[in-house]
């Protein structure tokens, strides 16, 4: 089944219903937001765009960026959602690798595109849209066809395309709802966090009960505007990293700042500190429930609910707060060795998942595929234990990602543009840990290339956030006998 059902349904039950919001002006309720979705689809169809096509959306946090997402599944089109941060080349690779027809693009994000085809939403061109002759129908979709094609950072410093099918989101969506927070029409998901990712896929599960959609008015997170709206339309849900959620309790601590409103605060994509969740608890009241999930299972692997995450009377209450919670309903969950043997609890090995969220594999890509994929389970490369209860905790990530408020970032990616200048000979890219944003980008070099000589050439290549927010000289980088650069004993340097 098509997602955008979902759409058609809750507008003809509830065509009154406020849905769109940018701030707290109301933009469309559910019967106009539908038929907004009718006319880009029918638009889609005039340009030749066909069912399991791509569609780029470069697009910042906006109440358009439903209305495309919905018209481009009702026309059975596939959307590649695209990070705003990304610098131009990584969209241009995007775009090409995915093959995507057209991408729509905020405005001021559209001169990065160059020679893409594409068209600027919102805006004049995007309201023209608007008025086109609505599509007739939804095209059929069966739960194999791909709704979503994700692209997350690769180790190879070239990101790969998740192939996101309509049955991995409704199989999300229908979890969520059992595991993590039952949604009702009196509700609001408020998007703080970019909707290229996570926070865009909850928009489901919300447009199926019919509840409000809010962009803040800014784009993103501001502690100060998300209290604000959270106040003004109350019953808030929201997506947070980590970080976003210690900077809400740090300003409201440091403000006196209402804390009205806010109803769920799911967290996840980084490392969630005890005494961070602890107090944010203590500040905000039992409203915080932890997921974990990858691109390639999106939001679907565990969940720790708002009870546990809350409750300080069990007598492992610290351990369980310090995991991401149990296997969600709709997954199987295993700790296994080098070669995909499950492992004893308490033990330390790989996370292997499998269920309705897990991914068919990559864009395009059979090697990744088949190492990603083995056996009918995900190694999601990432480490950890379970315990006798089935709760998972996280240990480190054999695939050295880091995470920097809520964005990651794949050390081969920066340090091959590091390499490329004259006066690097080795480098090596880790994490430190950081107080705002979980951890900070650190490249360990070897050469004597200037700060301001790396900027340039990161700034150049990369995303911003990608770029390393320290260079420390080293003579040689730490290596074991096969060569291979330790940077646990890089971690051990910061840590001094």
């Amino acid at each position: 089944m098509n997602l955008a059902r979902w759409l058609e349904r809750r507008a003809a039950v509830s065509p009154d219903a406020p849905a769109l919001y940018s701030g707290t002006e109301l933009v469309a309720r559910y019967a106009a937001f539908a038929a907004q979705a009718r006319a880009v689809a029918g638009w889609l169809e005039v340009q030749g765009i066909l069912p399991g096509d791509r569609v780029g959306i470069f697009m910042r946090n906006d109440p358009a960026y439903l209305v495309v997402l919905y018209g481009a599944w009702m026309a059975g089109a596939v959307v590649v959602p695209i990070n705003a941060k990304l610098h131009a080349r990584e969209v241009a690779h995007i775009l090409s690798d995915s093959g995507a027809k057209l991408t729509f693009a905020s405005p001021e994000l559209a001169d990065a595109l160059a020679d893409i085809p594409s068209v600027s939403a919102p805006g004049v061109e995007f309201d023209a849209i608007l008025q086109a002759d609505p599509f007739d129908g939804i095209v059929h979709r069966t739960p194999e066809d791909l709704a979503w094609l994700f692209y997350t950072s690769g180790t190879t410093g070239r990101p790969k395309g998740v192939m996101i099918t309509h049955g991995m989101l409704m199989a999300m969506a229908l979890s969520y709802e059992v595991d993590v927070d039952a949604v009702s029409a009196a509700d609001t998901a408020l998007y703080a966090a970019p909707m290229s990712h996570g926070a865009g896929l909850y928009n489901i599960m919300h447009v199926r009960a019919g509840a409000r959609h809010v962009c803040p008015q800014s784009g993103g997170f501001d502690p100060a505007e998300v209290l604000s709206l959270a106040a003004r339309h109350g019953r808030v849900h929201m997506f947070a990293a980590p970080t976003m959620v210690k900077r809400l309790t740090d300003h409201t601590v440091a403000t006196g700042a209402g804390r009205e409103g806010l109803r769920t605060v799911v967290y996840g994509g980084g490392p969630m500190y005890v005494a961070d969740i602890c107090a944010a608890v203590d500040h905000f009241g039992p409203v915080f429930v932890q997921i974990y999930g990858q691109g390639e299972c999106p939001m679907a692997i565990t969940a720790l609910s708002r009870a546990e995450v809350a409750d300080r009377n069990h007598a492992d209450w610290r351990v369980r707060l310090g995991s991401v919670g149990r296997a969600q309903a709709v997954v199987e969950v295993q700790v296994a060795d080098d070669e995909g043997q499950p492992l004893d609890a308490g033990q330390v090995g790989e996370i292997m998942v499998r269920g309705a969220p897990v991914m068919p594999g990559y864009w395009n890509n059979s090697d990744a595929t088949a190492q990603a994929l083995q056996d009918g389970w995900l190694r999601t490369g990432d480490m950890g234990s379970l315990d006798a209860a089935g709760y998972l905790t996280l240990h480190d990530r054999s695939k050295d990602l880091i995470i920097t408020g809520g964005s990651n970032v794949y050390p081969r990616e920066v340090e091959e543009v590091l390499l490329q200048h004259a006066s690097v000979s080795e480098v090596s890219v880790v994490g430190r840990p950081h107080a705002d944003w979980g951890e900070e980008v650190v490249a360990f070099i070897v050469g004597d290339a200037t700060d301001a000589a790396l900027d340039a050439l990161c700034l150049a290549q990369i995303a911003r956030f990608k770029r390393p927010k320290a260079y420390l000289r080293v003579n040689s980088l730490p290596k074991n006998n096969y060569g291979k650069v330790l940077k646990t004993e890089l971690r051990k340097l910061l840590a001094e």
